[in-house]
């Protein structure tokens, strides 16, 4: 999968291409993740419930979009990397900035406070193996642990089926308000959401972080297309007291990878000292 390394790091020659601004909400405040929860996510240390990581990503696509349509969805690599918690209400300015073909998005909130970068451009090479999709494996739920997560064995496969109703809610959540998805383009929003539904259906997560994604683009994904979501675990590791796990991930329509995308969470929120 992708890595950051792939990625345009000098940024002396960019320019501002656009800056967009809109407000992040907590619509998971319910959610099985209590990470989304006020008092849970003040035990961890928080200010307050955290806004998904999937919405804080669907608002920085906005002006990916707004410039390329499905063009960025078709043939581009990129990396999006959360490095502050959003809030619900937090005021988000998002600049876009150009540097050839590569795009660099950031986000801002609470007195230019950086909360997350996107980085992306073309890219040309081949795609890594898709994941086996791993039909024949039990689908009962375990609380996520160490000792039961087994880099490289697939999970369960399953079918997606977006529709209209589904991105509209996707694109709403982020008040995206950019035509295209009516016409049936599904929001990037709803990427990383099924990247995380993924990992939910096969386990039990009280309190888990999105911090990452690295992603391919191969073909724009629409509404009514059949996805068959394929994962894998690919990595494990522990730091700081956090306990984090990479899923690979290829979301297949008619038997050709559409996307690829390396998800990574915290599973294990180090406890608050």
């Amino acid at each position: 999968m992708v890595s950051q390394s792939t990625v345009r790091e000098d940024w002396h020659e960019a320019h501002v291409a656009s800056e967009y601004r809109s407000v992040a909400r907590n619509f998971s405040a319910e959610s099985e993740n209590r990470i989304h929860d006020l008092d849970v996510a003040q035990k961890f240390g928080f200010e307050g419930g955290l806004v998904p990581g999937a919405a804080v990503f669907g608002h920085m696509t906005h002006p990916l979009i707004e410039a390329m349509g499905e063009d960025w969805a078709t043939g581009h690599r990129g990396e999006v990397r959360f490095l502050k918690p959003a809030y619900d209400g937090d005021e988000l300015l998002v600049r876009h900035m150009v540097a050839g073909d590569d795009h660099l998005v950031r986000c801002f909130a609470r007195g230019e406070t950086l909360l997350a970068e996107l980085r992306t451009g073309p890219w040309h090479e081949p795609h890594e193996a898709t994941p086996d999709a791993g039909r024949g494996e039990s689908s009962e739920r375990r609380e996520i642990r160490w000792d039961n997560i087994h880099v490289g064995e697939p999970f369960g496969a399953f079918e997606w089926q977006p529709s209209v109703v589904e991105n509209a809610e996707f694109a709403a959540q982020v008040a995206d308000e950019l035509d295209i998805y009516a016409k049936g383009l599904v929001h990037p929003h709803g990427w990383l959401n099924i990247a995380n539904r993924a990992l939910t259906r096969r386990y039990l997560l009280p309190a888990w972080m999105h911090v990452g994604s690295d992603f391919r683009l191969h073909q724009p994904i629409r509404v009514g297309d059949s996805v068959d979501v394929r994962a894998v675990p690919s990595n494990k590791w522990r730091r700081k007291g956090h306990e984090f796990l990479d899923l690979t991930l290829a979301f297949v329509v008619a038997g050709t990878v559409a996307m690829e995308i390396r998800h990574t969470a915290i599973f294990k929120i180090a406890a608050r000292d």
